[in-house]
């Protein structure tokens, strides 16, 4: 009997774990590559600078890359936004939803009144998100009631983050969050109908947008041709890789364009076309974005190759 006392006893001062959103500990466990910076939830900080710098290289620079490093699925093409035209890039802050259950959504609503939270749960997320964040939702591609933000919500989203959304899923009110100050969001449709019929189950769990595996934190590109997800852990060597690519061609292009390239239309990197091309960024120093010290560091690297290993010898 008094075993079982205590152990009543322990288990009521043990804190009740959160169902809908990640525990910090679980955050750390999917994020454990990370090193760097982080918010108090846990989730990867990636440093504001790169943010704007990734702004600047193309989709595919920063794919080929991801790609290189093993990381096939990160990108989702097929869009519609608000402004279409303009790209953005944020923090992941993701967001799961499903069908509705009736127990489940009974479990869910007990949670968020225990926890204080209040309106519908697509407002759950809206709440956490942060300066430079972009909310990321899994909505399993529903347009029709599948409209989780309004001109409502489309407001607390820009005012929570000065960036926007990424929905798989549709939104309702174009025209009226169309005209939100610094404000944009990718979604697969618009329709009048309200939000039915669907349940908010996860927050900063990791998600499934289309093809791309998406984790809090990861670092999102969403320009004209589609969207990239970029690891955090990666992020910085990826945009910087990118960069130092745009600078390749763009002093290539100007070679073309003069007729200085022979026929070495897209290549004949050898040491001395990059000795030239190292003078080429000294003469327009405003091109490069990256630290100095990093692009010296990748013009060696692409100058002087390490050797690819040699596969073992069959025995």
């Amino acid at each position: 009997m008094k075993k079982l006392l205590i152990s009543c006893l322990l288990f009521s001062l043990c804190p009740a774990f959160a169902q809908v959103k990640i525990t910090k500990e679980q955050m750390m466990f999917y994020t454990s590559d990370w090193k760097g910076d982080r918010f108090p939830d846990g989730r990867p900080k990636v440093q504001d600078d790169l943010l704007k710098r990734a702004l600047d290289v193309s989709i595919e620079d920063v794919w080929d890359f991801l790609r290189e490093h093993g990381y096939r699925n990160q990108f989702e093409g097929n869009w519609q936004a608000l402004h279409i035209e303009k790209p953005f890039a944020g923090r992941a802050l993701t967001a799961q939803y499903m069908p509705l259950r009736p127990d489940m959504a009974k479990a869910i609503a007990a949670e968020g009144k225990a926890e204080g939270r209040v309106s519908g749960t697509n407002s759950w997320p809206i709440n956490e998100l942060q300066i430079g964040d972009v909310y990321v939702a899994d909505g399993f591609g529903k347009i029709i009631e599948g409209t989780l933000i309004g001109s409502n919500l489309g407001n607390g989203i820009a005012a929570h983050t000065h960036t926007g959304f990424l929905f798989d899923a549709g939104i309702r009110d174009q025209e009226e969050n169309r005209e939100i100050p610094n404000f944009n969001g990718f979604y697969r449709g618009s329709d009048p109908s309200a939000w039915a019929q669907m349940e908010l189950t996860a927050i900063n769990s990791p998600i499934r947008i289309g093809r791309a595996v998406v984790l809090p934190g990861d670092l999102v590109l969403a320009k004209t041709d589609g969207v990239l997800f970029i690891p955090a852990i990666l992020a910085e060597s990826a945009i910087s890789s990118a960069e130092f690519t745009n600078l390749t061609d763009s002093f290539n292009f100007e070679l073309n364009q003069q007729g200085k390239n022979g026929a070495e239309f897209e290549g004949g990197w050898t040491p001395k076309k990059y000795a030239a091309f190292a003078k080429w960024v000294d003469a327009h120093p405003d091109k490069l974005k990256m630290p100095r010290a990093e692009f010296d560091e990748l013009l060696v690297s692409h100058t002087h190759p390490r050797p690819a290993p040699r596969a073992p010898a069959e025995p």
